[in-house]
């Protein structure tokens, strides 16, 4: 027999998941920004 209730999935874990997507997107436009405003995709490294 196959148990056919849905996973219920804390909110914790939905806001973490949602707070690591906010972070990436945010760290994702500060690349581009440093890459347009310096031509240089590590600023200072390369």
């Amino acid at each position: 027999m196959k148990n056919n209730q849905p996973k219920m999935i804390e909110k914790e874990k939905i806001v973490a998941e949602k707070l690591n997507g906010r972070f990436a997107m945010l760290g994702f436009v500060a690349l581009v920004g440093a890459y347009l405003t310096t031509g240089q995709i590590i600023p200072g490294f390369i």
